[in-house]
């Protein structure tokens, strides 16, 4: 469990030397030109010609970034990897690959630390109005995502907790089996910080950038703080207070290499605007100098590979930070 701490514990400074990540979202949202979807999408439409985890895994390596998170479920409930707790997954599409398993290879070929998005919120899950049972549903899928067949896992990142109140998603005990299976994996909850109404509903919403030492945590226990896509102030706080406790709390930064929030790949999505080679490099110097840390999302396309044009900018700020690795030759 979260011990109180004006200092960062050994998993929070393992974290914060990971320093900069690529954020990998792919999956049936990709081949139905959404960003979200309900849940109801054919389980046929996800289709990719191909999964090239190496293209993925060898740019964030190239990059100069350390980790990457890797889309497990996303709000609509399709799940990426070999499981038997529901029809909505690989196992049932045209092309079975195991993402979870293909990124953790690629990973270690690379030696990049692999970290796993997991949304609490689930629109296609049967149980899932069922409080008790869809945390057993979760626990499952937590189960077979931390028990070692992926190996090492750095990093869980939960969204989607605005859906219920936040007693109702059994976070404790999901953070107390990913301990159990991972003890120095970071787990995070998006927006971790802020005031929320009497139902567990967000009242107000806060930016990193109004953040105050001593505001309360609204998901307990979290390793980190969440809210994609903001950047923190100059002086950025890392003490929070959950149940008049003092907790330090760094924050990671998640944005798209593409308008900020465009998540997905989607069949314009090259049309759309770039992130800067300057500012990119101005968040990686402002956020690591916080010790604090930073993703950029890379968008995989249908056919199961990264834009190349998506990693000029990247690769261009990874020259210009001293960070950039020339690729490995196998």
């Amino acid at each position: 469990m979260l011990v109180p701490s004006l200092e960062p514990n050994e998993t929070q400074k393992l974290l914060i030397e990971r320093k900069y990540g690529m954020f990998i979202h792919f999956g049936i949202n990709t081949f139905n030109d959404t960003e979200w979807s309900n849940g109801k999408l054919p389980v046929e439409s996800y289709n990719p010609t191909a999964i090239d985890a190496e293209n993925w895994i060898r740019n964030a390596y190239m990059a100069g970034m350390n980790y990457v998170i890797l889309i497990t479920k996303h709000h609509d409930g399709f799940c990426l990897w070999d499981t038997d707790t529901t029809d909505y997954c690989v196992n049932h599409s045209s092309n079975k690959t195991d993402v979870v398993k293909a990124v953790s290879e690629a990973c270690k070929k690379y030696g990049m630390k692999l970290g796993l998005y997991y949304s609490l919120w689930d629109r296609h899950e049967k149980c899932y109005k069922d409080d008790k049972a869809y945390v057993e549903y979760m626990l499952k899928h937590l189960e077979e995502l931390t028990d070692g067949r992926y190996g090492d896992i750095c990093e869980v990142w939960f969204d989607g907790g605005w859906d219920k109140k936040n007693d109702d998603w059994g976070i404790p005990e999901l953070y107390a089996l990913i301990k159990k299976n991972q003890p120095h994996c970071a787990v995070g909850v998006n927006t971790t910080i802020g005031k929320f109404n009497k139902k567990g509903s967000p009242s107000k919403w806060y930016q990193p950038k109004h953040y105050r030492k001593n505001m309360p945590m609204h998901y307990f226990p979290s390793d980190f703080r969440l809210y994609d896509p903001f950047i923190t102030k100059k002086n950025d706080p890392k003490i929070y207070m959950h149940n008049g406790k003092q907790y330090y709390l760094p924050f990671e930064m998640t944005l798209c290499i593409r308008n900020m929030r465009n998540w997905f790949w989607d069949p314009k999505y090259t049309q759309d605007k770039l992130l800067t080679t300057d500012f990119i490099v101005e968040s990686y110097k402002h956020l690591i100098g916080q010790q604090n840390n930073m993703i950029i999302n890379v968008a995989p396309n249908i056919n199961g590979r990264q834009e190349d044009s998506d990693m000029v900018p990247i690769l261009e700020a990874a020259k210009q930070l001293g960070i950039y690795r020339e690729p490995l030759e196998f």
